[in-house]
């Protein structure tokens, strides 16, 4: 039987898809995986040229030419999240019409969060975490035994759908056992007239970059209502305990990514948990990182209320390079809309806290997402006053309010009868308004206080007719993008820039020689004072929610930590 698992985005990190992908291949070790990527995301040229837009789908003749390659299995695993829901949807139809017995199953964000929408295409599909149900499914389907009763899965057979339970999420002692993400291993991407191709170094290198993606923690302690966390939670609210490995077996797994390709120079934890993992956990993940790997790494889900000075020393000191922090709004109406437990002035002692060891990292990045349609003036002013507050340097990655089906927000915005369809089409795109210009411009250089307050007195949410700055856009936009180059090039930095430059600087040795320079700086860490930055946890305005404190208590309580 010809298995063939597919990733549509526009990359190839796909680490959830990367680990289902392990557990099929302890069933079948020559299970094919196919990537299909319409735009590549992490392109310079396309970031500036296309302005954010990325596509999220493919000319007919192409979507036509993929069908008829996926249609020689016997059984097709999907994996997509919503933006790439209908691409997805239109391979699923033109496969049918070749051959209508391959099997279809879709797992991933998208059936997870909106499966009464991705059951009616395909014959299966896979909800919430899918490692040990896609073992049970592809071994029971091989078996030819009763496949139909797979916990996480629905099935449509002949119209009629079945609905099975949720299994128990998995626990630490099931992810001890778990096979290391499949990576860098007889892999194909379709290329546009070219088919299906070999996953080569150098695709690796421009779809990637020379950073290795992987996730250590499971699970979210929030329920943000944009997030699709949100429905895992509702599915089950164990979700919201983190699950993690032991330190042994995510540097065994960084270790085997390194055998099999070394220029790989930084490690991102896309975890949206890392920095709230338990102390004892971090200091023996520092001594081992440092002594076992000594590569620099980052975290990309870090959230504002477990921020400690202890973690950051720690972290810095095992070489962390890097840090992405939510803010999301300096609003706290719409932070209580968003039901974000952080609010502005967390945010602001937070990132006071993160510029203690800025001399030791890159500028951090902080997220934040525009365009939100119920936002008043007074919520954007907060925001541009937020931004223009916090310590430099840092990098804001900027975001169009994007809509996730059956998440609270998308049914908050219905009972408010706001249309969906109005929303930004793609989280990359944001509203020419002066407010936006206001918001890239603020990330490339901090103005004198009497000109903010002027632009920032004509600032409107971007539902209020206002005139369109497309150029000022466009040219702040630009800057902001080679003011992030500028900064990986001044730190020699160039796991996170996108192309093969990464590649060639480790070829030359340069990144070596610069890691040797920065070793020297962290051998003579000097670290600010703790009874001053403890202050940030005092008397913090979080409004009605717990304070971080009362919240760590209850995580350390939980049987996950």
């Amino acid at each position: 039987m010809k298995i063939v698992f597919v990733s549509v985005e526009n990359g190839i990190i796909s680490i959830g898809f990367r680990k289902v992908v392990s557990f099929a291949k302890m069933i079948q070790p020559d299970i094919e995986v196919c990537y299909i990527t319409p735009s590549n995301m992490y392109s310079p040229v396309d970031a500036i040229v296309n302005f954010g837009n990325t596509s999220n789908d493919l000319p007919e003749k192409d979507t036509r030419e993929v069908a008829k390659y996926l249609s020689k299995a016997d059984m097709l695993c999907f994996s997509s999240m919503t933006p790439f829901a209908d691409l997805t949807k239109k391979i699923v139809k033109y496969t049918r019409e070749i051959n209508p017995n391959t099997y279809m199953v879709w797992g991933g964000i998208h059936p997870s969060v909106y499966p009464e929408d991705a059951i009616k295409f395909v014959d299966a599909i896979c909800i919430g975490e899918g490692e040990y149900s896609f073992k049970s499914f592809i071994n029971s389907y091989k078996n030819k035994s009763n496949y139909l009763n797979t916990g996480n899965f629905w099935f449509n057979v002949n119209g009629k759908i079945i609905k099975n339970k949720f299994l128990e999420l998995n626990k630490i002692d099931d992810m001890e056992k778990f096979p290391f993400p499949h990576y860098a291993e007889n892999e194909l991407v379709y290329k546009k007239e070219k088919g299906f191709v070999p996953l080569s170094t150098s695709e690796y290198i421009s779809l990637i970059g020379i950073s290795y993606h992987t996730i250590l923690a499971i699970g979210c302690p929030f329920k943000c209502t944009y997030c699709a966390n949100s429905v895992f939670s509702d599915n089950d609210p164990m979700y919201r305990k983190l699950r993690y490995p032991s330190v042994d077996y995510i540097i065994a797994e960084v270790k085997l990514a390194l055998k099999k390709q070394p220029y790989i120079s930084n490690v991102m934890f896309m975890d949206d948990g890392f920095i709230a993992l338990p102390l004892e956990y971090l200091r023996e993940f520092g001594e081992k990182w440092k002594s076992e790997v000594d590569l620099p790494f980052g975290l990309s889900g870090v959230l504002p209320g477990y921020v400690r000075t202890e973690k950051m020393e720690i972290l810095t000191r095992a070489g962390m390079s890097r840090m992405r922090m939510g803010i999301q709004s300096g609003s706290d109406r719409i932070l209580k809309f968003y039901k974000r437990p952080n609010r502005p002035g967390l945010i602001k002692q937070t990132a006071n806290t993160i510029s203690q060891f800025s001399k030791y990292m890159i500028p951090p990045t902080y997220d934040i997402i525009l365009d939100n349609p119920i936002e008043t003036k007074q919520d954007v002013v907060d925001t541009l006053k937020l931004i223009y507050d916090i310590p430099r340097p840092f990098i804001l990655q900027i975001y169009g309010l994007r809509i996730i089906p059956n998440t609270t927000l998308a049914n908050d915005l219905k009972k408010m009868n706001i249309s969906l369809k109005d929303i930004s089409k793609g989280y990359l795109i944001v509203e020419p308004t002066l407010a936006n210009v206001m918001v890239y411009m603020l990330t490339v250089f901090k103005p004198p206080r009497w000109l903010f307050d002027y632009f920032l007195q004509r600032a409107e949410p971007y539902t209020v007719k206002q005139k369109k700055h497309y150029m000022l856009l466009f040219f702040f936009r630009t800057l902001w993008l080679l003011k992030r180059g500028i900064i990986g090039l001044i730190h020699m930095d160039f796991t996170e820039l996108p192309g093969r430059l990464g590649w060639v600087c480790w070829k030359l040795g340069i990144i070596k020689f610069w890691r040797k320079f920065q070793n020297k700086k962290f051998n003579n860490l000097s670290m600010p004072n703790k009874s001053v930055i403890k202050k940030t946890y005092s008397a913090v305005n979080i409004g009605s929610h717990k304070h971080v404190d009362e919240i760590d208590q209850e995580l350390t309580k939980s049987k996950f930590l």
